[in-house]
């Protein structure tokens, strides 16, 4: 008798007998132009190696800003994916450019709420699932997720990633008052409450201490999965700029979380002592969103020419230009000091030196010198970042920047993370 691979038939046997979630999630493959899409993805990718089979509600692709195909083929095949109706008002809603406040509140995609509370009643029924998981930028998706908990009384997890509501933020008072309202009501009724840096859970915890014992980290991180389909694609590793060194953000850059004007007068300050020129130094800036801005500030602080802004490209090509890259740059304002880029997990992975410029008091640069890099200076001075900048790329040149060190990076791997999420379902489920 031909007997099948111990391998293979432990796999059968934990598919049949997995648990099921109900994950909520606006961020789902086709969007396009957020990395928050990752954490999603592949939770549903990981999950059901650890006794969990996911299934998505998600929004209809027409509430989607932008969309692209390629990472269709990472969701598992057979996985569930329900899209509820979903408008976004500012493109759906709005005449001559303005829509009515109250069709954005407590964001622009509140309409998906009403029809994915009644298609997620549906799967409960159809396959009955054992737990409820959303997942916040988007706050609808903690709406839906209150209301089909209450309507089940299936245990709830809210993942947060990045605190709700705070100080100016959301500055619209209405808006602002109801993630108040939302993120009191999941910290009354949620089993979990779920935050990616130890700084947003602590505040949580000092904010609702009566959830505190439900309040638990669970960070970002990187898919190993997709760094090896990238290397094995046999792209050649070769210089972005042969003879310059080139410094890459990957990524959004947001007028104030990440705004680069200090940074920008560094470079001026280091040209004008004759430290650096166009020829040996680049700054790319992929994906940013926000170019105009970016060429703004850049002809502000006469350094356009050390600028180099380019559109977005499929994300394994993005990984292979992170490997490719002379160093890596990440931005983090003081306003997100309980915030940590989810690109900086991909950084470490990456292998190459990070320079970074952010709060020196913040989680971002409390994670960095975790993994062993100290090439960190004040986002807010650019002296500071002059000086910072200037070191790092002496050392770059000798070959001496640190890389991450490896046992922490292999801690933060996306497996990894849907881990600890499996741990945390299964102790809300009993």
């Amino acid at each position: 008798m031909v007997r099948e691979p111990l391998f293979k038939r432990v796999l059968v046997l934990a598919v049949a007998h997995s648990r099921r979630v109900l994950m909520i999630a606006y961020h789902f493959p086709p969007l396009a132009g957020s990395s928050g899409i990752q954490r999603t993805l592949r939770f549903v990718q990981h999950l059901p190696a650890f006794g969990w089979q996911p299934l998505v509600l998600t929004a209809h692709t027409r509430a989607y800003e932008r969309t692209s195909d390629d990472l269709n083929a990472d969701v598992p095949s057979g996985t569930v994916v329900r899209r509820a109706f979903a408008l976004n008002a500012a493109t759906h809603l709005s005449l001559g450019g303005r829509y009515i406040g109250a069709t954005a509140r407590p964001d622009r995609w509140v309409s998906w709420r009403f029809d994915a509370v009644r298609q997620g009643m549906q799967l409960v029924k159809e396959m009955r699932p054992d737990a409820i998981w959303s997942t916040y930028p988007i706050a609808t998706a903690h709406l839906i997720g209150a209301a089909l908990q209450k309507k089940t009384g299936l245990p709830w997890i809210a993942d947060f990633r990045d605190p709700m509501a705070q100080d100016g933020y959301p500055a619209d008072p209405a808006t602002h008052a109801q993630f108040v309202a939302i993120e009191s009501d999941a910290m009354a009724h949620a089993a979990c409450n779920t935050f990616t840096t130890p700084g947003a859970a602590r505040a949580y915890a000092e904010r609702y201490p009566a959830a505190r014992e439900r309040i638990v980290v669970i960070e970002n991180g990187y898919d190993e999965e997709s760094f090896v389909a990238a290397e094995q694609a046999h792209m050649p590793l070769a210089p972005l700029h042969p003879g310059t060194l080139t410094l890459l953000h990957s990524g959004i850059v947001y007028p104030q979380e990440r705004d680069p004007t200090q940074l920008f007068m560094a470079l001026r300050q280091l040209r004008d002592q004759g430290r650096i020129s166009p020829h040996t130094l680049r700054l790319r800036f992929r994906a940013a969103v926000h170019d105009a801005l970016l060429h703004q500030l850049a002809t502000q602080a006469d350094v356009q020419d050390f600028i180099e802004i380019l559109p977005p490209v499929p994300y394994r090509q993005a990984l292979h230009e992170m490997r490719c890259a002379d160093a890596l740059l990440v931005l983090q304002a003081g306003n997100c000091n309980d915030q940590i880029p989810g690109k900086l997990y991909e950084y470490l992975r990456a292998q190459r030196p990070i320079f970074c410029a952010t709060d020196l008091r913040g989680d971002t640069a409390g994670l960095l010198r975790g993994a062993g890099i100290d090439s960190i200076a004040d986002i807010a001075d650019a002296p500071s970042l002059a000086r910072g900048l200037a070191v790092f790329l002496t050392g770059l040149q000798g070959g001496a920047a640190a890389l991450a060190d490896p046992a922490m990076v292999a801690s933060a791997s996306r497996s990894a993370r849907a881990h600890q999420l499996a741990q945390q379902l299964t102790r809300v489920t009993g």
